[in-house]
């Protein structure tokens, strides 16, 4: 087999094959942290899904924690459980933490645990370290510290950042929000195979660089535009419509792509129409978050410009590619843009009746 065509292959099995038992693009495990400053303490309440909580208690399953008889049951192991996992200090001293009530999150399918800590003086700093769910190596917990009803600070925890210290007195810095939602957008892209076989499906047919950078800059036009009204709150759809129509799109320009190039190329249409889609997509992300009111729309830019840095990826790993295999290797960049075409179908295909099923 020739090398170039195998190096390909494997390039689309492992985003339409290695990624397909995903149900969604957005699926990625998160739990909140919400701190509340008070002049005599502080509020903590603690949200995670009962799929994690149940992994991690003997003979319980997600569903039962849903259930108020067994939440009551099950309470004080669950307060055992996240006060090992998730440690508050002053600074110097761990604050205590009692458990006030636990509150099922139907239909979410979470539990919101809510813990007190009480002060005699609001400390300077706090520092925040915590590790839920280490069985999950993609898990993320996102802290989020108000004051006076306003978020104060953000930051996102994981496996490899697990604490974080926050300045009580002042609010997050404009550097510092950009910083973490710029990473966020380029995360969010790389856990994201939907976008990215959508991406790769409008590339595979090539043409020169002015085209393809003409049908990415639509894709991220009408994708900027619905990501900015559902994060404002103008226009947010549901997730149940978005994500089917999001995998309805893949296979379609992966039908087109099969197919061939016809008179007139209507991928810069295809782009606009169904990035509007994708940022729905893009969105639902967001809204899972509370936005630093003071920063919203400088994080909206910084979260946007990171899925552009990680598309922008994307394009630059595929684009060389297939415009080689086209101008020396006519008959193998065929093959190979059949290959990827059924690929990219089959996978939308898959997703569409995954999500509509679940």
């Amino acid at each position: 087999m020739n090398p170039t065509l195998a190096l390909l292959g494997l390039v689309l099995f492992l985003l339409a094959g290695g990624y397909v038992q995903r149900a969604s693009a957005h699926d990625e495990p998160t739990s909140f942290i919400d701190i509340r400053l008070k002049p005599d303490g502080m509020q903590v309440d603690v949200t995670a899904s009962v799929t994690d909580l149940a992994h991690d208690l003997p003979n319980v399953e997600p569903d039962m924690l849903l259930q108020r008889a067994n939440i009551d049951a099950q309470q004080s192991q669950i307060a055992e459980l996240v006060a090992a996992r998730l440690k508050i200090s002053d600074g110097g001293n761990l604050l205590a933490l009692r458990l006030g009530e636990i509150l099922p999150v139907v239909e979410k399918r979470d539990l919101r645990m809510v813990f007190s800590s009480a002060w005699p003086v609001t400390p300077e700093t706090l520092r925040v370290h915590c590790l839920l769910f280490s069985y999950d190596p993609r898990h993320r917990t996102f802290v989020n510290i108000y004051a006076d009803h306003e978020i104060l600070r953000q930051d996102v925890l994981t496996a490899a950042n697990t604490g974080s210290t926050f300045q009580t007195s002042n609010f997050q810095s404009i550097p510092g929000v950009f910083r973490t939602f710029v990473g966020l957008g380029i995360h969010h892209i790389f856990i994201g195979p939907d976008h990215i076989l959508f991406v790769v499906g409008l590339m595979l047919l090539g043409g020169s660089l002015q085209q393809l950078l003409k049908i990415i800059t639509a894709f991220t036009i009408a994708h900027s535009i619905t990501l900015a009204l559902a994060t404002f709150r103008i226009l947010s759809p549901s997730a149940s419509i978005i994500e089917p129509t999001i995998a309805l799109s893949i296979v379609f320009v992966g039908v087109h792509a099969f197919f061939g190039k016809q008179d007139r190329d209507p991928r810069l249409l295809f782009a606009f129409c169904f990035g509007l889609v994708h940022g729905f997509g893009f969105a639902n992300v967001l809204q899972e978050m509370v936005l630093p009111r003071q920063a919203l729309g400088c994080s909206l830019c910084a979260f946007n410009l990171g899925v552009e840095i990680g598309q922008g990826c994307i394009v630059l790993a595929v684009a060389p590619l297939l415009a080689f295999l086209q101008r020396g290797h006519a008959q193998l960049a065929g093959r190979v843009v059949a290959a990827g075409s059924l690929c990219v179908t089959a996978a939308g295909a898959f997703w569409f009746f995954q999500r509509i099923i679940g």
